[in-house]
C-alpha cells in the first residue's frame, strides 16, 4: 500500500528518485500529489502526478521502485495506483515522459504521444518547464492515456 508523502518525506523521496534517475524537479509544488511505500529497508515504491491548471490532465510522475523489488509486479502496481487516483481526481487524461520505459506504460494502455501535444497539454507542469528550461523537451518521449470519455 502506498501513503501520502508528507513534506518531512520528500529529502528521502529525492534521493530515493535520483538513485532512480528520474526528475526530482517540484516534488514539493502544490499540484504535486506522492505517496510512497516503506519497509524496514526504507523507501520500497513511489508514485504520483501533478495535475494541470483545469484539472483535466495528469503528469503521471515519480514512479519507482528499488531495485531489489523489481519484477514482482511492485511497479505496475504503484503505476496503476498513480492512474487510479488521477483519474479519480477528475482528470480525463494521464500523461508521461519516459524515454526508456515505454513497454512497462503500454502495458497500462498508454500510446506514444509528442511532447508538444503534453506541454500543451500541462504547460505548467514541474517537468514541462524544467525541460523546456534546459532544451530537454525535444528529447524527450511523451506517452498519453485516455482515463474517461
Amino acid at each position: 500500500m502506498l501513503d501520502p508523502v508528507r513534506p518531512g518525506d520528500v529529502p528521502d523521496l529525492t534521493d530515493f528518485l535520483r538513485g532512480a534517475d528520474l526528475t526530482v524537479a517540484g516534488l514539493d509544488a502544490p499540484a504535486v500529489r506522492l505517496w510512497a511505500r516503506r519497509d524496514d529497508a526504507g523507501i520500497a515504491a513511489s508514485a504520483g502526478y501533478e495535475l494541470s491548471a483545469d484539472g483535466r490532465h495528469a503528469l503521471i510522475r515519480s514512479t519507482a521502485v528499488r531495485p531489489d523489488l523489481r519484477g514482482r509486479g511492485a511497479g505496475l502496481a504503484a503505476a496503476t495506483f498513480a492512474v487510479e487516483r488521477a483519474g479519480e481526481s477528475g482528470a480525463v487524461t494521464a500523461w508521461l515522459f519516459s524515454r526508456r520505459s515505454g513497454p512497462f506504460w503500454q502495458r497500462l494502455g498508454f500510446a506514444r504521444s509528442t511532447t508538444d501535444a503534453l506541454a500543451a497539454a500541462l504547460p505548467d507542469a514541474q517537468q514541462v518547464r524544467l525541460f523546456r528550461r534546459t532544451g530537454q523537451l525535444d528529447r524527450e518521449v511523451a506517452w498519453r492515456l485516455p482515463l474517461r470519455g
